[in-house]
């Protein structure tokens, strides 16, 4: 936790939300405290880990942990999410960065659909 925050809120360090995904199994010792602190793991050490799933699970294609990020926004957009919804989960500053995943689609008119095709009762 950032020092400042750690003495304004003395707790939050204990909450789910200042916790990391994937933490690190090393701990270091913070510079300010002296207190031994877990951080997060190198975002290499998680692209190595996504590199041995996609070796282990046989697949050809490249892959990689932006694949994942494509395959998200695409199918978001699939299931009918807002494109500037789909803009703030990604981080996007600009519009037009996200409206590539609109032209990986494909679909053009075929991807719009009527609201009498919604399930009734859902």
């Amino acid at each position: 936790m950032p020092f400042a925050l750690a003495r304004k809120y003395p707790q939050s360090a204990t909450q789910w939300g200042w916790q990391y995904l994937f933490p690190s199994a090393v701990l270091c010792r913070d510079p300010y405290s002296g207190l031994p602190v877990r951080h997060h793991l190198h975002e290499k050490a998680v692209q190595r880990a996504v590199q041995a799933a996609v070796r282990k699970a046989g697949i050809s294609r490249p892959a990689s942990c932006h694949t994942l990020r494509h395959c998200f926004a695409t199918h978001l957009l699939e299931d009918g999410y807002d494109i500037r919804t789909v803009q703030e989960l990604l981080g996007h500053s600009d519009l037009k960065t996200t409206m590539i995943y609109t032209h990986v689609m494909g679909q053009g008119a075929r991807g719009v659909r009527s609201p009498l095709d919604r399930k009734v009762g859902a």
